[in-house]
């Protein structure tokens, strides 16, 4: 999953192919194991990482069933307990800002292909903590805006605690204080909405343009790499212009 880059993200999302989808379900299922070892609990009543995921699990389609069965896994085999969890940051071409989060069950193997991966795409793998003072955690939440009331939307969201709200093109983004967003999004599944896409996101307080094609093309095929690596969860970056 990668983000954020406003409502192109989503459109990308909507085209993903089976084979696509299959990865995002196994790196979710991984998570949903993870949730589960680190909580000490496979009830989301309980386990609040574990209540994100899910909710995240839900918007990426994500079947119950196959919810329920990686849970009940996890609680019944230390299988995912050699993973941990591992944040690489860097600049993609132009300068744009990357943090890429990872599960891995070994540090050398994922380091070194992130590592790779920005150097064949032009950009490069920086210290910790290079690009992450440039983002901020909120919870986002995002819904088609065809056949929706826009004005109904955003007071059903303020109403429910969101701290903003944004009509971009042919989407909603709803944001929450990450503390705040299984609250916000109980209640607006329960007032009947559907999301695209629900999830603790790394949101950027400025987004970085790329002016010329040969940058452009790199950047889609480093993110599009990263994404592939089965080791890696989320590509968060601040690229504002991605797809247009």
């Amino acid at each position: 999953m990668s983000g954020h880059s406003k409502c192109n993200n989503i459109k990308k999302k909507k085209e993903k192919t089976d084979a696509q989808k299959g990865r995002v379900f196994t790196k979710i299922g991984r998570e949903i194991a993870i949730a589960v070892k680190e909580g000490g609990s496979g009830d989301p009543a309980s386990n609040s990482r574990l209540k994100e995921v899910i909710a995240k699990a839900k918007a990426n389609n994500v079947p119950n069933d196959n919810i329920e069965r990686i849970i009940k896994k996890a609680i019944g085999e230390g299988s995912t307990s050699h993973y941990e969890a591992v944040t690489y940051e860097g600049y993609g071409p132009c300068g744009v800002a990357v943090i890429v989060e990872a599960l891995t069950d070994n540090r050398n193997r994922t380091a070194g292909d992130v590592r790779h991966y920005f150097d064949k795409f032009g950009g490069n793998m920086g210290a910790q903590g290079c690009v992450s003072f440039m983002f901020n955690k909120k919870g986002v939440l995002v819904m088609d805006s065809e056949d929706q009331d826009e004005d109904k939307v955003m007071e059903d969201s303020l109403e429910a605690g969101a701290i903003d709200f944004v009509a971009d093109g042919d989407i909603f983004e709803i944001y929450t204080e990450p503390d705040d967003f299984w609250g916000v999004y109980n209640d607006l599944t329960a007032k009947g909405y559907k999301f695209e896409s629900a999830e603790i996101e790394q949101v950027p307080d400025t987004y970085t343009a790329i002016g010329d094609e040969e940058s452009v093309i790199k950047m889609q095929k480093l993110l599009d790499i990263l994404e592939e690596n089965e080791d890696v969860q989320n590509v968060w970056h601040n690229w504002e212009n991605e797809g247009e």
